[in-house]
């Protein structure tokens, strides 16, 4: 399975700041706005993210294309930010390939950034950290809502 990690610093949490083993290059992939909402419209939440989903309880891992994960969002120092979660989608089978072939804009490899900032992290300076501008994704559609959990 492949992962999305849409939030920066939970990716800089998972990876160290691109310091732990086999996870020393950071790259930043910019996909379609159209590709992000195909793949958000076909994703089933693991097990333990589906609250009472009846459809995520009768789960076959196997089938799905998309998983939705809701993991916690966090600092730059990796403390965990309350009541905040960040999206991760794990893809598998077709949705790979038509991600790799259909959604990607650019790609770019950001390790030596991360690895620049990295240095500000949990000290005086953390002030001077600078990191890739975010929001919220604004989810028009309130099937798509129900279903990614946020209504």
């Amino acid at each position: 399975m492949t992962w999305i990690k849409t939030n920066f610093l939970w990716m800089m949490f998972r990876s160290g700041w691109a310091s732990k083993h086999n996870q020393e290059r950071i790259l930043a992939i910019r996909i379609t706005r159209k590709g992000f909402e195909d793949i958000l419209s076909k994703c089933v939440a693991s097990k333990g993210n589906s609250g009472n989903d009846v459809a995520a309880k009768k789960l076959n891992p196997k089938a799905d294309e998309v998983r939705l994960q809701w993991d916690p969002d966090h600092l730059p120092n990796g403390s965990k930010v309350p009541d905040r979660r960040a999206i991760q989608l794990g893809l598998r089978g077709a949705m790979v390939l038509k991600f790799s072939d259909e959604f990607i804009i650019d790609v770019t490899d950001i390790t030596e950034f991360v690895l620049e900032n990295s240095k500000f992290v949990g000290n005086a300076d953390e002030g001077k950290l600078m990191m890739p501008q975010e929001g919220i994704y604004p989810v028009s559609d309130p099937e798509l809502a129900i279903k990614l959990h946020l209504i």
